[in-house]
């Protein structure tokens, strides 16, 4: 077949999860506004007790701010779509569109990563030269290394998505996916340097995702070692209830990756229907998940939220007291 350089499509149409009957439309959209809800209550939650909270200014809890940040976002860049599917039969994205949401996508992936790698070098740091951190590892370093990480991302993901749009698309618009991703967009491309776009992003993607998933993986086994080492059962317990929020984050958002990757490239082939279902619940469960990590899984988080609902109960019950003197 010969191919054209011309684009014929201008609009792609979104599956969904494919070959989902229609009287589950209902109860999934549904449970997608659940988790949309989730995700953006959660995570802004956490935003507002850190930045209320001035004794939770501190590097550890920025990096938290920053990670809520890009889940809410991502939420809102990929949710409202699929609901919007199941809910008005809105199955059509234009090009531009899908182009956009999946710069957002792959950019908040990367950001989301590098942000893991930054909580990491916090942790190592904190572990292994204890003198050196409150010098080494500020409120203002952490702030500029996770600016730096939206800003150089958003830079360098503006290539992926302009190198996948030089692309042409002839005939074929439907994606089998909940939102634009670049795998779903470049199958559909034609022409002689389709496998040339996808290579050079599947290279870009895996040092993305294992350079900072190396350094993470360095760090939380040399605070292992380090936390073995120590003679102090309570020393021993402080810094793993330090670190295990963290440890359990990070997992969450690389593991599933990580098998995804793996059963690819050893020939493991998921059903469309199942790859569909894991990258959603890889890209929306650690979203859902992570706020309640960090309110009731980190120990200063927790004795403030505590603090603050004992102060709450202590002034409800005197206001009734008043009333009831007053009456």
């Amino acid at each position: 077949m010969k191919y054209t350089n011309i684009t014929n499509i201008k609009d792609f149409i979104m599956t969904g999860f494919p070959g989902l009957p229609p009287y589950y439309y209902g109860p999934v959209s549904v449970l997608l506004l659940l988790v949309f809800l989730a995700i953006v209550v959660g995570n802004a939650f956490t935003l507002a007790v850190i930045m209320y909270e001035r004794t939770l200014h501190k590097p550890t809890y920025f990096v938290f701010v920053h990670l809520a940040m890009s889940d809410i976002i991502f939420g809102i860049v990929t949710l409202p779509k699929v609901i919007a599917i199941y809910w008005w039969n809105d199955v059509i994205s234009s090009f531009g569109t899908c182009f956009t949401q999946m710069y957002f996508v792959h950019a908040l992936g990367a950001i989301h990563s590098l942000i893991l790698l930054i909580m990491a070098l916090d942790r190592f740091v904190a572990i292994w030269f204890p003198f050196r951190y409150p010098v080494v590892i500020t409120n203002k370093t952490i702030s500029i290394a996770c600016s730096l990480c939206w800003v150089i991302t958003f830079i360098r993901m503006v290539g992926v998505v302009l190198h996948a749009a030089s692309l042409p698309y002839c005939n074929r618009n439907i994606i089998t996916q909940c939102y634009c991703d670049h795998i779903s967009i470049t199958q559909l491309g034609c022409g002689e340097n389709v496998a040339y776009v996808k290579g050079v992003s599947l290279v870009m993607a895996l040092i993305g995702l294992l350079v900072p998933l190396t350094f993470v993986i360095f760090s939380y086994v040399s605070i292992i070692v380090a936390v073995l080492k120590m003679s102090h059962t309570e020393g021993r317990h402080k810094v793993l209830s330090t670190c295990a929020p963290q440890i359990f984050i990070t997992c969450l958002y690389y593991v599933p990756r990580c098998f995804v990757y793996l059963s690819h490239n050893l020939g493991f082939r998921l059903s469309t229907e199942a790859r569909v279902v894991i990258t959603m619940m890889y890209s929306l469960i650690p979203a859902v998940v992570n706020p309640v990590i960090y309110c009731f899984k980190t120990k200063d988080i927790k004795e403030v939220l505590i603090q603050r609902f004992k102060k709450t109960k202590v002034g409800t019950a005197i206001k009734m007291d008043c009333e009831q003197n007053m009456n």
